[in-house]
């Protein structure tokens, strides 16, 4: 795999017996002896560590050293309310073009006097010229010697608990600076799998000691990327590049919940994002098309470009499957694709599946009931 990238915990993978492939410029697991399926259910029922070590991590902090002024700046890029993230707390965001469609999904946290910006591991490069150039008011750095972890499930609390006690007092969305052996983690409490979970930030020499010894715990396994992307469809979460891209605006993305008031319509900060006009009008009168669930009858999945069509035969397609797999969870298969905002749930629509159209049944999302701390 020639000119690709690896974490600090490659070595790692491959004592575990990992099979690694490429994915966003680096060697990466997609799965682990105990497989797929197994990783998925461990994950739901337990505790699953996942090295996330390749996505961005970027420090924003305004030249004035008031981290409201790096907010404001930031959300001239964005379409969301930095201002009203509390300290200690972060929120979901995505970085709009001039046509509103996104340019990538981030999480953004205020960490006091600065806020901390984890992006995309396929956009982290273009997302931080994309800050140094739309935020000359504010020093844009890329952080560099930090891995990144993610802890997933019903027992990700009790595991990491033993190494960092207090983090018991952590809710959802929550974001704090702890010790452990004198290594200092970035911790925040959240997940990409629907269930509850933290992401650990720490220095690169303190990454395997510490992967090791939540791995040394009987609640927690180690899951590659296959289960990763099961687990975050059963959300019902987009992955950027295949849910979400610059063809699709936040409110086509069944994403308009993460436009806070302040920025829309008659809000305190209302626009002043790119691609503000066109969101703006679609959050007023609705989006032509939306992203949305969907349970294919039968075992067959309908894979990422399936083709959807409104009736048993003939007609254009309405729209294409843009993530679909089997669920583990729900012991069935599930698809996302954008369609016709026109239909409901519990319509029904047709999937080309190898020259065959296939029933298949507009579904809320997620497909998985989430489990979040609140």
């Amino acid at each position: 795999m020639a000119d690709l990238e690896r974490t600090v915990l490659y070595d790692l993978h491959v004592a575990l017996g990992a099979r690694m492939v490429p994915f966003a410029g680096y060697e990466m697991p997609v799965q682990y002896p105990m497989g797929v399926l197994k990783e998925h259910l461990q994950t739901r029922a337990s505790a699953g560590l996942f090295d996330v070590s390749h996505m961005g991590q970027i420090l924003l902090t305004a030249k004035s050293g008031r981290v409201e002024d790096a907010a404001l700046a930031l959300e001239r890029l964005v379409p969301v309310d930095v201002l009203g993230i509390r300290e200690g707390h972060q929120r979901y965001a995505m970085f709009t073009n001039a046509e509103g469609g996104i340019l990538d999904d981030l999480m953004v946290a205020n960490r006091g006097d600065h806020l901390f910006l984890v992006v995309n591991a396929g956009c982290k490069a273009a997302d931080l010229a994309h800050l140094k150039a739309g935020l000359p008011d504010c020093d844009v750095g890329m952080v560099g010697g930090r891995a990144l972890l993610a802890l997933q499930g019903p027992r990700a609390e009790t595991a990491l608990a033993r190494l960092v006690p207090d983090v018991t007092d952590m809710k959802f969305m929550e974001v704090a600076i702890r010790t452990w052996d004198t290594a200092e983690l970035w911790i925040s409490r959240s997940g990409y799998t629907g269930e509850d979970g933290f992401e650990i930030s720490l220095p690169d020499r303190f990454a395997r000691a510490f992967a090791e010894r939540l791995l040394a715990m009987e609640e927690v396994a180690p899951i590659g990327l296959g289960a990763r992307d099961s687990l975050r469809l059963e959300a019902g979460m987009c992955l950027y590049g295949h849910d979400i891209d610059t063809t699709t605006t936040p409110v086509e993305a069944n994403l308009s919940w993460a436009i806070q008031k302040a920025r829309r319509t008659g809000g305190a900060r209302e626009g002043g994002f790119p691609g503000a006009g066109r969101i703006l009008r679609e959050l007023a009168d609705g989006p032509l098309r939306l992203r949305m669930g969907l349970r294919p009858e039968g075992r067959a999945p309908m894979r990422e470009g399936t083709e959807i069509y409104a009736a048993a035969e003939g007609g254009a397609p309405l729209g294409r499957v843009t993530s679909g797999g089997f669920g583990p969870s729900i012991e069935a298969p599930m698809a996302m694709a954008y369609l016709p905002a026109s239909l409901k749930p519990g319509d029904t629509v047709y999937g080309d599946v190898r020259g065959k159209r296939m029933p298949a049944v507009i579904a809320a999302l997620p497909f998985q009931p989430t489990n979040y701390k609140r």
